[in-house]
């Protein structure tokens, strides 16, 4: 509970704080009108209660009307200090979901690697944190609200108390319970939140898959999609079953507390009349005794719901809190070294990765050197290491034994947005934004974004450019058709979908927008081209990588043969360096994958020619064996 206490406190602080930086102005002015708020009803009880009296008495017509007058203003401010505060709330609590929207996912930038988000209790908790954000304006207006209510609630305290101390002790002592109960509820429905979490996000991951294109195909060609909906649908009833159970909980508990409120306003009613009828009380007391009784219970209650709803949002605000005040997953130096430009290569020295402890081996002692201004392919089977080396070699994950070197400096020794900055890339599973032509080009080099010229000059080296520039708005077309633009709002059927392979040149050109950088990773760059296609654009990145620091990962070895260095990976080792010619000469692992894609290229050529004897089969057989792909 102590820990709780402190969690909730740090919480409170931090939206505090926020708020103060957001909007302080629009804050004060809230609380002011808040408080006007609060005042207004207590104020015009005591004075009602003074009609009343001065009316059965002997009050002159001038203390009446001054009465009346003062009862005229506090109408005036009731009527319009609500529409002001609520104004002013308005305000503050836009600034604080900007506020706190902004900093949520500045710290998720802020995480150098990628461990978090393979994590699905961050992700978990991530996705609390975003409703925490979005929640922030509640914690305000509650808070706020809370204030306002105590005043209210002290104002008219202060009333029963003049007419009956008993009677206040009594009102006071059933809002306890009432207290208790709400804030156990409060933590029973944070901890329900946090326990279909899981549910919930299995239940967006289905929902998208059943209402966008990139699922739509497969759905409907093999009818998935009944299947889809009923993993939806369960997750769904479980998400709602923990939602029914604690909706029971809080109408049980809630229904015992409105039947506690209504038996002590009865009975302070009963007792008020009987006091009346004996003369212990004036008409007017009744009339106070009356509102002031109602008016503390419904702010006691308003009061005890604030604090249970404020509690909650403080405890969603809390995965806020954690997220944004999070260490990096990777460990940053605090006086990180210059990574000085590339001269001689990069060394990967005995490196060893593996995801966790709980699992196996990807790399085991990896030693391979990067020489400057050489091309570099990397092949091996599926599941070899060659992907989790490239996330190595670009600092999204630090090896868990060894290092790797950059022109003798460790990567662990510099900022990784730095080494980031000396790299430019493409990658196998590359994005596709739904974004403009130029945007989804610029974002490889964001402050090249408004410079069409080095955009264009990029997609002409990817082999794309005619392609954009003939689009209906060129390269301000939007490459979707889930939003229009501003301009296309009454036309959606501007939006163009590319193809796969044309996709990859767009990718391929945001890696070229990046020009001049020390090494350039290809992560299958070619995967979804056709072979006429997947020539052009390896021509292509032969001209542009000539003479640069380059690393190209292909299980297609016609594409590679031309590199300076091969390297084959297996079982998470270097099992093979050197040469095409080399690599064939030793007849191991890279002359068994080469000559197997090289037969299925040959057998092709031997169906279609189709020879007429047996002999001339064999010998074009014999041939597939010894020959080597020419691209």
């Amino acid at each position: 509970m102590a820990v709780e206490g402190v969690r909730l406190t740090a919480s409170a602080r931090e939206a505090a704080a926020t708020a103060w930086s957001a909007a302080a102005v629009p804050a004060i002015g809230y609380a002011v009108t808040l408080l006007g708020t609060a005042a207004a009803p207590v104020a015009a009880a005591w004075l009602t209660k003074l009609v009343i009296d001065g009316l059965t008495g002997a009050a002159s017509l001038a203390e009446l009307l001054g009465l009346a007058a003062g009862l005229a203003g506090i109408g005036v401010a009731a009527a319009v200090l609500p529409h002001w505060s609520r104004y002013l709330g308005n305000q503050v609590g836009r600034a604080m979901v900007a506020a706190t929207t902004d900093r949520l996912f500045a710290a998720t930038a802020r995480f150098p690697g990628l461990r978090p988000f393979e994590d699905p209790r961050f992700l978990d908790r991530l996705r609390l944190a975003q409703e925490g954000a979005s929640r922030a304006d509640g914690i305000v207006t509650e808070s706020f609200g809370l204030v306002r209510s105590a005043v209210t609630v002290i104002g008219f305290v202060g009333a029963v108390l003049v007419i009956s101390p008993v009677m206040t002790l009594i009102v006071l002592c059933a809002a306890v319970p009432a207290l208790v109960a709400q804030l156990k509820l409060s933590r029973q429905r944070t901890s329900m939140m946090w326990e279909i979490g899981p549910a919930e996000r299995r239940q967006v991951f289905y929902s998208n898959l059943l209402s966008t294109i990139e699922a739509a195909k497969e759905i409907r060609l093999f009818n998935s999609g009944g299947f889809l909906r009923g993993r939806l649908m369960t997750e769904l009833s479980t998400a709602h079953e923990g939602k029914r159970r604690m909706d029971r909980k809080e109408l049980s508990a809630e229904g015992v507390l409105a039947l506690l409120s209504a038996v002590v306003a009865g009975g302070g009613l009963v007792w008020a009349i009987a006091a009346a009828r004996s003369g212990a009380l004036t008409v007017g007391d009744v009339s106070m005794f009356t509102a002031a009784v109602v008016a503390v219970q419904g702010g006691l209650n308003t009061l005890v719901t604030g604090i249970a709803i404020a509690d909650h949002n403080l405890r969603l605000f809390g995965h806020y809190v954690a997220v944004v005040r999070a260490e990096p997953d990777l460990v940053v130096r605090a006086d990180p070294g210059p990574l000085p430009p590339l001269r001689r290569g990069i060394e990967l020295r005995d490196v060893w990765f593996r995801y966790s402890d709980d699992h196996p081996w990807i790399l085991r002692g990896v030693d391979l050197f990067i020489p400057y201004g050489a091309a570099v392919a990397l092949v091996g089977l599926n599941g070899a290491g060659k992907s989790t080396l490239v996330k190595l070699l670009c600092r999204f994950y630090d090896p868990s034994r060894g290092a790797i070197l950059w022109d003798g400096v460790d990567l662990r020794d510099v900022r990784p947005d730095a080494l980031r900055d000396r790299i430019s890339g493409v990658f196998q599973d590359h994005m596709t934004y739904d974004f403009s032509a130029r945007d989804n080009i610029g974002v490889g080099d964001v402050g090249a974004r408004d410079d069409l010229d080095r955009i264009r000059a990029a997609a002409r080296k990817a082999g794309v450019d005619e392609l954009l520039a003939s689009l209906p708005r060129g390269y301000d077309t939007l490459l979707t058709r889930m939003f229009t633009s501003e301009e296309d709002r009454e036309d959606s059927s501007t939006g163009v979908v590319l193809s796969g392979g044309q996709w990859q040149r767009t990718a391929l050109a945001r890696a070229f927008l990046r020009d001049g950088r020390d090494l350039m990773i290809l992560d299958e760059p070619s995967s979804g081209l056709d072979p006429e296609a997947e020539a052009d654009v390896h021509a292509r990145m032969r001209r542009h990588r000539a003479g640069q620091t380059s690393l190209l990962i292909s299980h297609r070895l016609n594409t590679v043969r031309d590199a300076d260095l091969i390297v084959v990976l297996e079982d998470g080792v270097v099992a093979e360096r050197g040469g095409h010619d080399d690599l064939m000469a030793v007849d191991g692992t890279y002359a068994r994958f080469f000559r197997l894609q090289a037969r299925g290229y040959h057998e092709m050529t031997l169906d279609e020619t189709a020879p007429s004897d047996c002999e001339a089969a064999k010998e074009v057989r014999t041939e597939c064996s010894t020959s080597s792909l020419t691209g």
